[in-house]
């Protein structure tokens, strides 16, 4: 039975480290998921820096799968603040994002310049730049090494990749729009060099440009309000995907929600690859202190019965818990509370 569990476990990591392997070159998603984007602004868009008008701290755990070995684990830590008259924002952002044998970590500064565009509007303008340890770590793979020479170690790769982003933000207390492109440059992701013949395998092999596009608003007044915010992703190559959400608050402490996440987005009739639907859940418990969570139920074909490989929506439990902590918050300073 020990042997049997032990090589359910080989396989699960085998099979994660394929589906990296696939995504690499596919064109698929290559930026860490969040299902709280809307309260990780600066992960997405380096034009939030600065905007909540205070020094704000902010970390987000994300835990994918749970149970099963080698499923996606997602850290980060972000802290913005105005300068200069809050005229301008500035930023700092470290993440890790991990799913198998690949383990990313990277660290960026931020900067933005925001111009008030309104009395209580302001456009946002800014960019980040920074680098990414890339390490997919092949030779860890336990007991397949004198099978495939792919696992030998001459095909791991741990590198360290620089990149630029940037990002449009216009926001007032009651809305904003913004879109981004977190990282521009396309960097090779692995060590093998591709004949010149095969180029359109050697462009798939990079990193590729993510354009993000969001959106979201407050209605009502009082002790209750209904915030709806959505979220638009292209990265060449693969279709458009969504992300709706819509969020209640309680006398402005306490926030309960729902999102819906497609993949692939082709038409609105015409609609594959349906992702998860989350339940979230925000808890304002000081003018300084907030807690976010959110579980995905996931549509996926990890467990279906049936085994014909179709999508549904599955137990397997995936969190994502964040933690934001606020210096100089006076209520004559900015409003109670920050909505975005």
């Amino acid at each position: 039975m020990k042997n049997f569990t032990n090589l359910k476990s080989r396989l699960a990591t085998l099979f994660f480290v394929g589906l990296l392997s696939v995504s690499f070159h596919s064109n698929a998603q290559q930026e860490a998921m969040f299902s709280q984007y809307m309260f990780n602004t600066m992960a997405i868009n380096p034009a939030y820096a600065g905007s909540r008008d205070v020094l704000s701290l902010t970390a987000l755990g994300r835990y994918q799968w749970i149970g099963v070995p080698g499923a996606p684990t997602t850290y980060t830590f972000s802290m913005d603040m105005p300068i200069s008259n809050e005229k301008m924002g500035f930023g700092l952002q470290a993440s890790y994002d991990g799913i198998g044998l690949a383990k990313n970590t990277g660290i960026y500064l931020t900067y933005a310049y925001r111009v008030k565009v309104g009395p209580r509007t302001t456009l946002s303008l800014g960019v980040q730049g920074g680098a990414v340890n890339i390490r997919w770590a092949l030779s860890e793979a336990q007991n397949v090494g004198d099978i495939d020479p792919v696992y030998s170690g001459m095909n791991d790769v741990n590198k360290i990749l620089p990149n630029v982003g940037g990002g449009v933000y216009l926001s007032n207390d009651r809305s904003y729009i913004g879109i981004s492109c977190p990282q521009i440059i396309q960097n090779p992701l692995t060590n093998y060099n591709f004949p010149k013949s095969d180029s359109s395998a050697a462009q798939a092999s990079r990193t590729k440009r993510h354009f993000f596009l969001m959106m979201g608003f407050v209605l009502g007044k009082g002790n209750f309000k209904i915030k709806p915010s959505t979220m638009v992703r292209y990265t060449q190559g693969s279709p458009l995907g969504f992300d709706g959400n819509i969020n209640f608050w309680i006398k402005d402490k306490i926030s309960f929600g729902v999102s819906g996440r497609i993949s692939q987005f082709q038409s609105f009739s015409q609609v594959e690859g349906f992702d998860a639907a989350v339940g979230m859940l925000e808890l304002q418990l000081t003018p300084q202190f907030r807690l976010g969570y959110a579980y995905d139920f996931t549509s996926n074909r990890l467990n279906d019965p049936s085994k014909k490989g179709v999508s549904r929506l599955i137990g397997i439990p995936t969190h994502e818990a964040m933690i934001r902590y606020e210096f100089g918050y006076t209520k004559n300073k900015i409003l109670t509370p920050r909505y975005f």
